[in-house]
């Protein structure tokens, strides 16, 4: 098979089809289906306290803790991989590996209990890992198939068809689950969609593969000395950004509001399911479902809008924008009490949520110095997010763990966009 040529439309569209693949995790698994069925486990427990690795968990703190740990060991095991890769020139095995290790536990979340609590977190970490692990190459493959003036449009345009595909596949998901009277048939329901979400993400990735080019073919392989390149590299990327006054301060900016943007994003469900006042078990679970979906559709709309912004106002000035509105949705969420209060944070999530994750990668994408070392810098960029999620997550965990409420670890996060807004203030325009 011949090799796409850089910028084409079909390689574009190849790339851009990979997040309608795999975006249907973060939907169900990390969003809403999974969020809602893990309370569920809980629903005759009045403190819902978990017994795990010697202590005694609140449910949330204990999903919240185990996520840190798996951005932890993705951002330990990303720059090895991406050296590795970067040597070899096979990026797209390794990109494939991810997916298929994060598609199987997918499926394996259908066996998901407190009573093999152990096994079931395993089944979530290998979820995560997946999904993060195959993002590491897949962001780093961008510019490498589009030209710079490609980039911004492009990013979102895989934002859009994760949305779009992730919500087809939700909607099945709640039709399977809403068309059951009682309970248990709900979980079996539950149960089901899991798997689904891993038959999804494995098959509609090979469109991707088949056309994404292997990489930058070396014939080199691999031996002790190169397992540690990635490293190796980093600190190379480290010293290089000390030259990059213009990138290094946009990444200290990223690392702070990405930390919070990703926390919302991963404890969001878990907080409506637990602080909001639902009437009743099903309007619980309907309502958690919409205000998901709310999310995804509004974000295809706040791609778009945001990329449009960028195009005239800049990237940099949109961010900052943008880091406003985040900020003020930590306040406002503090003070939700009632299903249509999180109807409407749900609907501003969404518009902010689509754009400034499209937009944080291409405005990196585009401050890159001309290298053909894609794979290092956009590691780097993985590595500064995971370490920031770890971070959010952790404090998160750890105010709602002792304070006993998510609100106070929601209304903690202002901090970081405010911090965010100053530094990217801070980015110089050359």
């Amino acid at each position: 098979m011949a090799e796409l040529q850089k910028g084409s439309k079909k390689l574009l569209n190849a790339w851009a089809f990979y997040d309608w693949a795999n975006s249907v995790y973060t939907l169900t698994i990390a969003s809403s289906i999974f969020p809602i069925f893990y309370s569920a486990l809980f629903i005759n427990q009045l403190e819902k306290v978990v017994p795990a690795f010697g202590f005694q968990f609140k449910s949330t703190a204990l999903i919240t803790f185990v996520t840190a740990f798996t951005f932890l060991v993705v951002s330990f095991t990303s720059p090895l991989l991406s050296g590795i890769a970067d040597y070899v020139g096979n990026k797209k095995n390794f990109m494939k590996f991810f997916c298929y290790v994060g598609g199987l536990g997918c499926i394996g979340l259908y066996w998901f209990s407190l009573d093999h609590i152990y096994l079931s977190l395993l089944f979530y970490f290998m979820g995560l890992i997946g999904y993060w692990g195959s993002l590491v190459f897949y962001n780093s493959y961008l510019p490498d198939i589009a030209f710079e003036e490609q980039q911004d449009k492009i990013s979102a345009k895989g934002f859009s068809f994760g949305y779009i595909g992730s919500v087809l596949l939700l909607i099945i998901n709640l039709v399977m689950v809403m068309s059951q009277d009682d309970g248990e048939s709900k979980m079996q329901m539950m149960r089901y969609s899991f798997v689904t979400v891993g038959l999804w993400w494995i098959l509609f990735s090979q469109y991707s593969f088949y056309w994404l080019p292997k990489g930058t073919s070396s014939g080199h392989k691999v031996t002790k000395a190169v397992v540690f390149n990635g490293f190796r590299e980093l600190k190379l990327v480290w010293n290089q950004l000390k030259q990059n006054l213009r990138l290094k301060r946009y990444l200290a900016a990223f690392f702070v509001f990405s930390m919070a943007v990703q926390t919302i994003m991963l404890v969001a469900v878990y907080f409506g399911e637990e602080e909001i006042a639902w009437a009743d078990a099903d309007e619980k679970t309907m309502g958690l479902i919409i205000s998901i979906l709310i999310i995804q559709l509004v974000a295809i709309l706040g791609a778009v809008l945001t990329s449009k912004a960028s195009a005239k106002f800049g990237n940099i000035k949109t961010l900052i924008f943008v880091n406003f509105i985040w900020m003020s949705l930590c306040f406002y969420a503090y003070f939700m009490i009632t299903p249509i209060d999180f109807y409407i944070a749900a609907a501003c999530v969404g518009f902010v949520m689509g754009g400034i994750q499209a937009l944080a990668r291409s405005t990196y994408s585009k401050f890159l110095p001309d290298t053909k070392d894609t794979t290092s810098y956009f590691s780097f960029y993985d590595v500064a997010e995971k370490i920031g999620i770890v971070i959010g997550m952790v404090i998160f965990a750890i105010i709602d763990q002792f304070t006993g409420s998510m609100r106070n670890a929601i209304l903690f996060l202002f901090i970081f966009f405010l911090v965010g807004i100053i530094l990217l203030f801070r980015v110089p325009k050359e």
